[in-house]
């Protein structure tokens, strides 16, 4: 046995048994066949844990390499390549049946059908991309830059920006901004759920300054820029204090939603 294994093996026996304890509390079962187990952390701990596989009240579950979870695919460092991976290449099928009868739509039904099919997608879950690195952030919008040639009939190798622009379509790292910033506001305004709201806290400053009615939010410090940099709680103050304050301090979420979508677009486009 490996110096350090035993005491992980106690560990994960204590947590087999409190899952169990808690199922059985809950009058809960797991199906075998919907139930899936991924393994997170350090990937020389994860190497100690290969094929891991759990009896849970009569459950047998296998740890896998990536799982789904409320349609977003997984992997142990949630690097979500494989969930870009699937996007991409669904995208790209629509787009392709699109291209085919583009010829017989109107600019406004082809529009409809894109954003139906293709930007919903892109749009799904997009805050897991706030913070990503642009290598893999350019995979989605290599899919976005593809529907706006095919809506408007733009040559592959005409400058892509302008067009964005003329649609108003945001670039996918700002989307997944917006979104991130949607959520801060409605935690701020007790319109998301709680678990959100405390991952939030105001900066209170222990003189009189003028930064004291600005709005602004606590960015906790972070040990990993690669991780602790996407988390929502450092990611969302970090961009909610950029934001001028005639964005941070609107009434409604309608009028926020218009008015920070007017102030990224200027920022990306502007």
């Amino acid at each position: 046995m490996k110096h350090g294994e035993a005491p992980k093996l106690a560990t994960m026996e204590a947590c087999v048994s409190d899952i169990r304890r808690w199922m059985t509390e809950n009058f809960l079962l797991l199906n075998s066949d919907k139930t899936e187990m991924l393994v997170l952390g350090p990937k020389k701990q994860r190497d100690l844990l290969t094929d891991l596989t759990l009896n849970l009240n009569g459950c047998i579950v296998i740890s896998q390499k990536n799982v789904k979870n409320l349609g977003v695919t997984l992997d142990p460092d949630l690097s979500f390549d494989d969930h870009i991976k699937y996007i991409s290449r669904t995208a790209f099928f629509h787009l392709r049946n699109i291209a085919k009868i583009r010829n017989y739509l109107s600019k406004i039904d082809a529009e409809k059908l894109i954003h139906a099919f293709v930007t919903s997608r892109l749009d799904y879950c997009n805050v897991l991309f706030s913070g990503y690195p642009d290598k893999s952030v350019n995979k989605l919008q290599l899919v976005l830059n593809t529907a706006a040639r095919i809506l408007t009939r733009t040559k592959k190798f005409d400058h892509i920006t302008p067009v964005l622009a003329s649609l108003h379509w945001l670039p996918v790292k700002a989307r997944a901004d917006f979104k991130v910033l949607l959520l801060t506001y409605k935690a701020l305004h007790q319109l998301a759920p709680t678990y959100l709201a405390e991952l939030v806290q105001p900066y209170i400053p222990t003189r009189n300054l003028r930064s004291k009615d600005a709005g602004l939010l606590i960015v906790p410090k972070i040990s990993k820029q690669t991780a602790g940099g996407r988390a929502f709680s450092y990611r969302a103050p970090l961009l909610w204090n950029e934001l001028p304050i005639w964005v941070r301090n609107v009434d409604s979420v309608q009028t926020f939603k218009s008015q920070l979508k007017t102030y990224l677009f200027s920022k990306v486009y502007g």
